[in-house]
C-alpha cells in the first residue's frame, strides 16, 4: 500500500522547507535553490518509505506548541488535543489552578500544553525514559512553560506528591499486543513499542494506573485518560472496581469518546 494522502505530505515538507503556511505555496515566487531542492527530494524519498512527515522533520505542532520529537516518544496525535480540552476542562471548575501530573508525558505534550494554557497550575510529568524526559524538557523551555518532571515508572515513587494531586491526566499505551503488527508503517515502524503496547488487551496500563496513583490523589481528584477505540466503558469499570467514580467521557472531534472521564474519594 502506498503513502496516505501523498500530496499532503509533499505540501507540507515544502511548506517547511520555505517557511511559509501550505496556503501561500501556490504564489511562492521562484524556484527552489539547488540546495532546497536537493534536500526536498531527500524528504520525498524518506516519505516514500513510509518514515513520517515529523520524523522527517524532527519536530510536531500540536496545538500552540512545535514540539522537538525523537525515537523515544510519540508522535503527538491530534485525538490528543481533546484530551487536553478535557483537563483544561477540570483545571477551570478549579479556578483555573490546580496540580496537576501527567503520567508518560513522552515528548510532554499534554503536561506542557497545559502549564502553558494554564500557567497558574502546578504541572508535574513522568515518563520511565531518560530520552523522553530529555526531550520534554527542552520543549518545555523553549515553550516558556514551567513543568516539574520526574523519571518514574507511571506513578511510582512520587512520595512528594501524596494527597496532593488534583488533577491525573494520561495517554497510555493502549494498543493490544498482537495488534502492532498490523499498525500503518508511520505507526508500527517508528513509534517507540513501549509507548504503544498495551498488552494482551489492551487495558494493562490503565490498571496500573488506577492501582498506583490512589494515594497521590486528593479527594475529588479527576483523572482525565485517553483511550483507544471502542475502550472508553471497559476503561470505566475498570476504574470504578478500582474505587473510582466513572463521570463519563469527552469526543474527539470525529464524536469518538477520546478521553475516560473519572474522579477519587468522595467529592
Amino acid at each position: 500500500m502506498g503513502v496516505p494522502e501523498p500530496a499532503a505530505s509533499a505540501e507540507v515538507l515544502l511548506a517547511e522547507l520555505l517557511g511559509v503556511r501550505r496556503s501561500e505555496l501556490a504564489s511562492y515566487p521562484g524556484p527552489l535553490s539547488e540546495e532546497q531542492a536537493a534536500l526536498y527530494e531527500g524528504w520525498i524519498s524518506r516519505r516514500v518509505k513510509r518514515e513520517p512527515v515529523q520524523r522527517i522533520l524532527g519536530y510536531a505542532y500540536f496545538r500552540n506548541l512545535r514540539l522537538e520529537l525523537d525515537e523515544h516518544a510519540l508522535i503527538p496525535r491530534p485525538d490528543t488535543e481533546s484530551v487536553v480540552d478535557a483537563a483544561l476542562e477540570a483545571v477551570d471548575r478549579r479556578d483555573g489552578s490546580c496540580r496537576v501530573l501527567d503520567v508518560g508525558t513522552g515528548s510532554g505534550t499534554i503536561s506542557i500544553s497545559i502549564a502553558q494554557e494554564r500557567s497558574s497550575c502546578d504541572v508535574h510529568a513522568t515518563d520511565y525514559s531518560e530520552g523522553a524526559l530529555w526531550i520534554a524538557r527542552r520543549n518545555a523551555e523553549r515553550a516558556g512553560a514551567k513543568v516539574r518532571f520526574h523519571r518514574a515508572d507511571l506513578t511510582s515513587g512520587l512520595d512528594a506528591l501524596e494527597g496532593s494531586v488534583e488533577l491525573l491526566v494520561s495517554n497510555p499505551p493502549y494498543v493490544r499486543s498482537t495488534d502492532i503488527p498490523d499498525l500503518a508503517p508511520e505507526v508500527r515502524d517508528w513509534d517507540p513499542h513501549p509507548a504503544l503496547d498495551g498488552g494482551p488487551d489492551g487495558l494493562d496500563f490503565y490498571r496500573r494506573i488506577f492501582a498506583g496513583a490512589a494515594p497521590l490523589l486528593a479527594d475529588g481528584a479527576d483523572v482525565v485518560l485517553e483511550v483507544g477505540d471502542e475502550q472508553a466503558e471497559e476503561v470505566l469499570e475498570i476504574g470504578r472496581c478500582a474505587g473510582y467514580i466513572p463521570l463519563g467521557t469527552h469526543p474527539d472531534l470525529a464524536g469518538t469518546p477520546r478521553a475516560a472521564l473519572l474522579r477519587w474519594g468522595s467529592s
